[in-house]
């Protein structure tokens, strides 16, 4: 059975095409190499010992999408992550991240609902929630404004989602809102390979350890927080690559309950950034040089998840914790070293 990975050389997507390809499915990659580089598709092979197929194609150009699509009618899948997904750039590059993130997912769906290809996952993100009033946050909590142009297009993308397939009974659909994906592939063949400086605080905290940043700027220690830094929820990308796959088993056996579903993929505990810190120099052995700096515009204080829907539904739980994501993390940093 094929399914189309968009973006599936990225971070997640990456993570994804394993997992898909370990359980016996055909994956057909499209990236546009933006964030991502063809080398990603030899570490998937040595993985899984087979190459996914892959087309470069820029997901905002209709008609590459349209000829995308003729040239594999045989698609019955789309979990589509391809998007620009900086929380800071997206404030100060609002219309790029509207028109990537948004331009494409439209495109999809309409390419999608010409040919009749029932099963689509959506990307999303813990950023629809906001600054949430109650922690754990759960499927219910209501969505907030946007902090930021990213979160406005998780938030938009969902409502453009609910809309289809309200329309078009035959579209079904499941967007996993998940939280913070860090760790890498156990192997260290593929992992997070941000380009310039790194948007997230893992690969920042890898490369400062690794020599490759001076050091590690810490957004704000003023929050209402036990020790005054952001909390987040931390999830190794293998558990995160896993949902996904589950969840696009269930759209596959229709085991869903209605033709839009949401589900939080998290591990339910919140990690404030010295957390972070204080957990990879223990397991690393290594000191950290960081600052503490002014806060970032468009972050929030704290969310961490309520998993409960995903594990009752889903039949899914985080398996890996804290300790083993940033293990992983700095062993994908010394392979990168070594190349």
């Amino acid at each position: 059975m094929k399914v189309l990975v968009t973006g599936g050389l990225g971070f997640i997507g990456s993570h994804t095409v394993v997992e898909l390809q370990q359980k016996g499915y055909e994956v057909l990659i499209v990236d546009n190499l933006s964030n991502s580089t063809l080398e990603v598709l030899e570490g998937i092979k040595k993985i899984t010992g087979k190459k996914p197929s892959f087309e470069k194609i820029d997901l905002r150009r209709k008609l590459q999408i349209n000829d995308l699509f003729k040239k594999h009618p045989d698609i019955k899948g789309v979990i589509h992550f391809a998007a620009s997904k900086a929380v800071g750039e997206s404030v100060d590059k609002p219309l790029h991240y509207y028109e990537n993130n948004l331009a494409s997912l439209i495109f999809l769906l309409q390419e999608m609902q010409e040919r009749q290809i029932k099963n689509f996952i959506f990307s999303s993100s813990c950023t629809v929630y906001g600054e949430p009033d109650i922690l754990p946050v759960t499927e219910q909590a209501p969505i907030k404004p946007a902090l930021s142009p990213y979160g406005n297009t998780k938030q938009i993308g969902e409502e453009i989602i609910r809309d289809t397939v309200k329309a078009s009974s035959n579209i079904k659909a499941i967007a996993l809102r998940y939280f913070n994906p860090i760790g890498a592939h156990p192997s260290g063949d593929i992992g997070e390979l941000p380009r310039g400086i790194p948007q997230n605080l893992v690969p920042f905290v890898t490369q400062t350890a690794a020599g490759i940043r001076a050091e590690l700027s810490v957004y704000g220690n003023d929050y209402p927080t036990p020790d005054g830094t952001a909390i987040r929820d931390y999830i190794h990308v293998m558990d995160l690559a896993k949902s996904h796959v589950i969840a696009l088993e269930r759209l596959f056996k229709q085991q869903q309950k209605n033709n839009f579903e949401v589900f939080n993929i998290g591990t339910g505990y919140g990690t404030s950034v010295m957390d972070i810190i204080k957990t990879f120099e223990k397991v690393t052995g290594l000191s950290l040089k960081y600052k503490i700096v002014g806060r970032r515009p468009g972050d929030v204080v704290a969310v961490w998840a309520d998993t409960k829907l995903a594990s009752k539904e889903l039949g899914w739980k985080a398996e890996f914790g804290l300790e083993d994501a940033l293990r992983d993390a700095w062993n994908w940093q010394q392979r990168l070293l070594l190349k």
